[in-house]
């Protein structure tokens, strides 16, 4: 989890808000929340959700991965590599 959601939990700090907030800004949050929610669902089995085995493994390889620093692709890439506006 990004250390920025870290600090912002732990210290009850508020965020700017969403009309004060650059879109840069907006994009960091939202990549926060997606991972936040990617360890909820990876860290707790017993939520009922049935997760293909390799959509499990693909799942802990890149949260491992990114324990060891290693930055995955970003939303932007994502986006353009579909051919999306972001």
């Amino acid at each position: 989890m990004s250390a920025k959601l870290d600090n912002i939990k732990r210290k009850g700090t508020k965020m700017k808000p969403l009309s004060r907030m650059t879109a840069e800004g907006l994009k960091e949050i939202v990549e926060d929340a997606v991972e936040r929610k990617l360890f909820e669902i990876i860290e707790d089995p017993d939520k009922g959700l049935n997760l293909k085995p390799q959509v499990r493994k693909r799942l802990r390889s890149t949260l491992n991965a990114e324990r060891q620093g290693e930055k995955g692709i970003s939303a932007a890439q994502v986006a353009k590599k579909l051919g999306l506006r972001w």
